[in-house]
């Protein structure tokens, strides 16, 4: 790959004729790559693969997949609110003055895709493309059926779920400027299309946008960054903004909701229910459905049956014998770990002391479906998790079947509460908001907040609806301020006590992850690696074991995250050998999004 030209060869290189050139990337699509490798603490090879991947060879013509996975469209709605009016004069006019970076900020149903929409409208009619990123691949449908119903093929769809084929298909067309407007996941934000004008980042506190491998890249990062090559704008979209982004961007408000004020949620304390995972007023609230019509979401943030098979004798847990977590029960009788794959049959009897006495500890989606089909057996049930939705055909059938049902559940994990827009729900419930309260995490807090909050606005956009919050900690500050749909409140408390402890936004964190045969050898790597760096450092600590590996880290807060980065990859390189000889391995993250 060429990535610049000289005048002469450097000494002692034999220059050879260009035979062809087989493909061709805008200018500002390689600029990013090599920023990208730099800051990432990555290799320029592995970025580049990012902005050029591999071109199968044609072997049939195919229709583009946004034909198939997409949901249909909405019409343009007659006027946009005055807010939404606001919001796009904004954007137009940083799209005439060469550029600028907006949060687009309102609740959910206030209106903020319309808002893109518009200034896709607006960047189209000057000549320029927009690329429209959303976190999840179970979002895409949606979103490019509403961008097909304006745009129509001009629409192309980027992400991980199309084949090779699919994925070079839709490339040509952008790079042909055939699509002027590309929706998909964060991979979509290398799209080579020539004259960027607008970046959509919708959702943009999910932390799906962080790549979790090498090049550990942050979609919401590069896409400011390719903005700046471009002289593109940006905007941020979400109802439950980044504290990053809370306190960094000029903010466009969308105040009010359209079609229907937020609803009212109530908080169940679990400790005083007898039933779980069902309570008493949610499976009111479902036999209400039952009786009258509508449609319910449920969000349960974990797969499977039981999160944990244990022996009530002599307490024995059945871990996974690769990773320190304990395995899931699935409904087909087989324990499975979540990180590694590894599955074993469910045994009758406790392989320790041979008690039959096996309890199944709380609840997965699978749990919750078959009490459902016990308990309200009227409901149509339709599960969205990633045991159900392995390609996105499967994805855009499930919501479109739920789109179309009356008297439906869509219940899975936390792709349920995500950005989805359904007439007729009437009831949206998070089962257990404390599967991620009491993780060892900078943003547990925050992630807890922003999931209550966005599953609390899938109810009640076109009807009076409500929201159950079932916890056994009702008094937690995230479940409290996110049942009063508080956004202002918490981010202001979050930011204060950021600023506190040195976290971002106020500094930035890199961290080194290694992994190692032994928890002594990596804990000894990282001490000699703290020795060598300077700055405000937490750690080493072990992490749980992952696939037979152990694994320990080391966290910077530094004000000069590129510099620590390469520090740390030059200390690292020189100890390279030695690792190797060890079997440890180590990776610097950049902004990590999860510790």
């Amino acid at each position: 790959m060429v990535v610049d030209l000289v005048e002469a060869p450097p000494a002692g290189v034999d220059a050879r004729p260009v035979e062809k050139v087989v493909h061709e990337l805008p200018p500002a699509l390689v600029d990013l790559a090599l920023w990208l490798a730099e800051y990432y603490g990555s290799t320029p090879a592995r970025a580049l693969e990012l902005v050029a991947p591999v071109r199968p060879a044609r072997r049939k013509e195919q229709a583009p997949p946004g034909e198939r996975q997409s949901l249909e469209g909405e019409a343009e709605p007659e006027r946009l609110s005055a807010d939404q009016v606001a919001a796009v004069q904004a954007v137009v006019g940083a799209l005439n003055a060469g550029g600028g970076h907006y949060l687009l900020y309102g609740p959910t149903g206030s209106g903020k895709t319309e808002v893109y929409l518009q200034a896709a409208a607006a960047a189209l009619e000057r000549g320029l493309g927009t690329i429209v990123l959303v976190p999840e691949i179970a979002l895409a449908p949606q979103t490019v059926g509403r961008f097909r119903a304006r745009f129509g093929d001009s629409v192309a769809i980027l992400h991980s779920g199309l084949t090779d084929a699919e994925r070079r298909d839709e490339r040509e067309r952008i790079a042909s400027g055939e699509a002027r407007v590309v929706v998909g996941a964060r991979s979509a934000i290398f799209a080579p299309m020539h004259g960027v004008g607008l970046i959509c980042v919708d959702e943009e506190h999910d932390p799906s946008y962080k790549q979790e491998s090498d090049p550990r890249y942050d979609a919401r990062t590069v896409a400011a960054k390719r903005a700046a090559l471009e002289g593109a704008t940006v905007v941020y979209g979400s109802a439950t903004p980044r504290p990053e982004s809370w306190a960094a961007l000029e903010r466009l408000e969308l105040r009010e909701r359209l079609g229907g004020r937020l609803p009212p949620v109530r908080i169940v304390d679990l400790r005083r229910e007898a039933g779980y995972p069902l309570s008493a007023p949610l499976l009111a609230g479902l036999g209400e459905i039952a009786e009258k019509g509508g449609k319910a979401i449920l969000l349960l943030n974990r797969r499977g049956m039981a999160p944990a098979l244990h022996c009530r004798a002599c307490g024995t847990t059945f871990r996974c014998p690769d990773c320190d977590v304990a395995l899931v029960l699935h409904r087909d009788e087989m324990l499975r770990c979540h990180h590694c794959g590894h599955a074993e049959p469910s045994p009758s009897e406790c392989p320790s002391c041979g008690s039959v006495e096996l309890a199944r500890i709380g609840a997965g989606t699978q749990r919750l479906e078959r009490e459902l089909a016990e308990k309200v057996p009227e409901l149509e049930l339709i599960r969205l998790d990633a045991d159900t939705t392995a390609r996105p055909e499967e994805l855009a059938g499930a919501l479109r079947r739920f789109r179309d049902t009356d008297r439906a559940v869509l219940l899975g994990t936390q792709m349920v509460a995500k950005g989805h827009h359904f007439a007729g729900v009437a009831l949206a419930a998070v089962v257990d908001a404390d599967t991620g309260l009491g993780l060892p995490d900078l943003r547990a807090e925050e992630r807890t907040f922003q999931l209550v909050t966005q599953l609390a606005g899938r109810s009640g956009r076109d009807a009076p609806g409500r929201v159950i919050v079932q916890t056994f900690q009702p008094d937690a500050r995230p479940l409290e301020l996110a049942a009063r749909h508080d956004v202002p409140r918490f981010l202001a408390d979050e930011l204060e006590r950021r600023r506190e402890l040195g976290y971002p936004p106020f500094r930035h964190l890199v961290r080194v992850l290694v992994t190692s045969p032994s928890e002594a050898s990596g804990l000894k790597l990282l001490e000699e690696l703290r020795a060598g760096l300077d700055g405000d450092l937490l750690g080493p600590a072990p992490l749980f074991r992952l696939r037979g590996k152990h694994r320990a880290q080391l966290v910077a807060k530094t004000d000069k995250p590129r510099r620590l980065a390469a520090r740390s990859a030059q200390l690292l390189a020189a100890a390279a050998p030695a690792m190797r000889r060890a079997g440890l391995t180590a990776v610097v993250d950049v902004d990590p999004q999860q510790l």
